[in-house]
């Protein structure tokens, strides 16, 4: 049975703080990071795990509700993120936003070539696969620190493969209608196909059809790649708005 969100992760004096390494004596000034999860037993367990490995501080844990007020209390050097997290990318958005210069480890991470871009580009500065290491997860945050894309390498060969198809992506892009420009200018925007359908007068099954229509032509699955492959040829549409999934 899962605990999520509302309960609080804050662990000022807790048994995942040890004051001696895991390989003995005195325990070095470390890496300081924060766990964020939806899941309570998600967080706390990579708590206990990492405390035990001793090569990482952790200075809290937290839901996503609770992760800026944790961050802003504790300043630690990096943020481990559950990739498996519904609002994963959205959550990597806001804290970049707020912390630019804060790095994010993914973790849990999932999914095909197109996917890891969207993570990347949500401002991920590191990837550990679901089926990673703890060995993993702190070369990820050790790479992050010193500015370096820390990911295993199918997780690299996967984006390769991704960056690859797109660079092959902008001839699709003159085959787009103008009404079909039009909506995906929108979709820049930030715009549901409620929005959108207002915007322009149309019905919302009608919006849905020519979104399902430019993806096809732009040889991506999701609508926050839409944006994306546009701007490769065109600049971006609007790239202070994030785009969100269809």
């Amino acid at each position: 049975m899962s605990a999520r969100g509302s309960e609080s992760g804050r662990m000022t004096k807790s048994p995942y703080f040890v004051e001696t390494s895991a390989y003995g004596g005195p325990r070095p000034e470390l890496p300081s990071v924060t766990i964020v999860s939806d899941i309570l037993l998600f967080r706390e367990g990579l708590a206990v795990s990492l405390a035990r490995d001793g090569r990482l501080k952790i200075c809290e844990i937290a839901s996503p509700a609770e992760a800026l007020p944790a961050v802003s209390r504790r300043r630690p050097d990096a943020v481990l993120v559950d990739g498996a997290m519904p609002n994963c990318l959205e959550f990597a958005r806001r804290m970049r936003s707020w912390n630019p210069d804060l790095p994010l480890v993914g973790f849990a991470i999932s999914g095909g070539a197109e996917r890891l871009v969207e993570y990347a580009e949500s401002g991920l500065a590191a990837f550990v696969g679901s089926e990673g290491t703890m060995t993993d997860l702190v070369d990820a945050v050790s790479g992050a620190l010193t500015g370096e894309l820390a990911c295993s390498p199918r997780v690299s060969a996967l984006m390769c493969e991704r960056l690859a198809r797109l660079s092959v992506g902008p001839k699709r892009t003159t085959n787009l209608t103008p009404r079909e420009g039009e909506i995906a200018a929108l979709i820049g925007r930030g715009l549901s196909n409620k929005e959108i359908a207002l915007n322009l007068h149309i019905g919302p099954s009608t919006v849905k059809n020519h979104v399902h229509s430019i993806l096809e032509k732009l040889n991506v699955r999701r609508r926050s790649a839409i944006v994306h492959q546009l701007s490769i040829s065109q600049g971006p549409t609007n790239p202070s708005e994030p785009a969100f999934e269809y």
